[in-house]
């Protein structure tokens, strides 16, 4: 209890300092991996990054469906292999220097190019590999100052939405030739607000860009504070220490719900939270460990009691709400006697020892992931297996999961694009699992990836639900996970904030926020 007064004493004189009606606080669960949109695969360094940052094409409020960003306007050739981008004129980046095409150039080319002097950096492109775009873009090319052209090897249905992700971002050439390896820690991009600073584990400062092509923010100061527990940051927010935060614990809701000073936000999520078992490590290549781990969870009991009905069991990779979503698969449904059966016809009548790996910050599907491991952890150890908890620091616990150093882990994903190739192959293809890999379960199926291909060579609808129901069917089979939840996105803000609107996507903007007088 001390402790916990001293953390709430140290948000509420840190937030005085900054106290002006023009500076919005924003209370989150962890910090920033980085800033460079092209390098990061995590929530927290992208709701920063969506702030800094452009795109050619940007999702329109509360939707998936695209609108011109730098990009004015767009067309595609008959044969679908060549996209041309008018883009927009007097764009600035935060830096005084000119956007124009060949900052386009710039950003893409250094994730596939050989030659690009920025292209060969540690661990870096991780989205742009995952999703094979080296196998999809041929090339980028400057055409005259406000006109590229990109160049695809075959064509992709999703790809127009791939550039509204945020590792399609546009950063300012200048200033990745300035700082190098550190850019990710000086980030330059067109968008509404520009960095200003970052104290590692506390806050991300940015300020408002005057020159914002779009219109500039209301929003003078916009801060990202880093608040790991869950308590002090609602307290920070009934407080007015924070004017926002996400990732609610849904024991806050009622109490959100109850505060005249306070408003809920929510719809349901775009996304999957889910246990990853690792193919490449004894026992989780045979099948029948990998369906009685399946059988041996209880998602029932696990959205009752610790997301109070905001969530709902998962079946499938991907959310209901998704187009494509197949209703007619039946899950493994919670069966410990049945667990116990299959480990014993795969040679493991007594169980076995593992690991079972946890984050260490809420995330939006799944706010407790360390109370979710402990019910993990009691319903296999019911069955025999017993799992050893393991934790990292955010950053340290995705790169290690990344390069398969767990057991089992638990990770999920909120959809980028909302298109189902952004979950099934970006997650599940054979060609996710090269390090760093998204793809942490480490599971290669050439009948899931023929199937996955042809869906992004379709361009008929109906065609590609059908190719993408067939691929639910086949990881279904294959039981490379236990798709735990699908969980309703939330956020809550001081009732003196106007204009935030939840994203399916997930992403966090606040151009047009405003912080208005109690």
């Amino acid at each position: 209890m001390a402790r916990l007064r001293w953390v709430i004493l140290l948000v509420l004189t840190a937030a005085c300092g900054q106290s002006s009606n023009t500076t919005l606080v924003f209370g989150r669960g962890g910090d920033s991996v980085g800033l460079d949109p092209a390098l990061e695969t995590d929530g927290e360094s992208f709701k920063v990054a969506d702030n800094i940052y452009d795109t050619l094409v940007r999702f329109a409020d509360e939707s998936t469906s695209l609108e011109p960003s730098l990009a004015e306007s767009w067309t595609v050739s008959e044969d679908r292999l060549t996209w041309t981008f008018k883009l927009r004129s007097g764009v600035t980046f935060h830096d005084g220097t000119a956007f124009n095409a060949d900052a386009v150039v710039f950003s893409l080319g250094r994730q596939f190019k050989a030659d690009h002097p920025f292209h060969k950096v540690e661990g870096a492109y991780q989205y742009w590999n995952s999703m094979s775009m080296s196998e999809i873009v041929k090339d980028v090319r400057a055409v005259d100052d406000l006109t590229v052209e990109i160049e695809l090897f075959r064509p992709n249905a999703p790809f127009l939405s791939n550039l509204a992700m945020n590792f399609s971002a546009i950063v300012s050439p200048t200033a990745v030739q300035k700082h190098g390896d550190d850019y990710a820690r000086n980030p330059v991009g067109t968008g509404p607000f520009k960095f200003a600073e970052w104290v590692k584990d506390d806050r991300v400062v940015l300020v408002r860009n005057p020159d914002y092509w779009d219109g500039a923010p209301t929003v003078e100061r916009l801060v990202f504070r880093s608040i790991p527990e869950n308590s002090v940051r609602l307290i920070a927010l009934s407080q007015g220490a924070v004017h926002g935060m996400d990732n609610l614990v849904p024991d806050f809701v009622s109490n959100i719900s109850g505060n005249a000073k306070l408003k809920l936000l929510k719809q349901p999520g775009m996304n999957v939270g889910y246990l990853a078992m690792n193919m490449d490590k004894q026992p989780f290549h045979v099948l029948k460990v990998r369906r009685a781990i399946n059988h041996a969870i209880n998602k029932q009991a696990m959205v009752d009691n610790l997301y109070q009905g905001m969530a709902q069991p998962a079946v499938n990779p991907i959310p209901p709400t998704m187009w494509s979503y197949h209703e007619g698969i039946v899950g493994y449904h919670y069966d410990p006697a049945l667990a116990k059966r299959l480990l014993a016809e795969a040679g493991y009548p007594n169980g076995f020892k593992t690991t079972l790996w946890a984050m260490p910050v809420p995330r939006p599907y799944m706010p407790q992931p360390l109370k979710i491991a402990q019910a993990i952890q009691a319903d296999l150890l019911a069955v025999g297996i017993e799992a050893e908890i393991v934790t990292y620091e955010w950053g340290t616990y995705l790169d290690k999961v990344q390069r398969g150093q767990h057991d089992m882990a638990l990770l999920g994903w909120t959809g980028d694009n909302g298109d189902p190739d952004n979950f099934l192959y970006v997650l599940l293809d054979k060609s996710a699992t090269a390090f760093p890999a998204n793809n942490i379960a480490f599971y290669r199926s050439e009948e899931l990836h023929k199937v996955l291909v042809d869906a992004q060579l379709e361009i008929d609808t109906a065609n590609r639900t059908n190719l993408y129901r067939r691929a639910q069917e086949i990881v279904h089979q294959d039981a490379p996970w236990v798709p735990l939840v699908h969980a309703t996105q939330t956020a809550a803000f001081s009732s003196s904030v106007s204009g935030f609107k939840l994203q399916p996507t997930g992403s966090k903007y606040f151009h047009r926020v405003r912080l208005n007088a109690n």
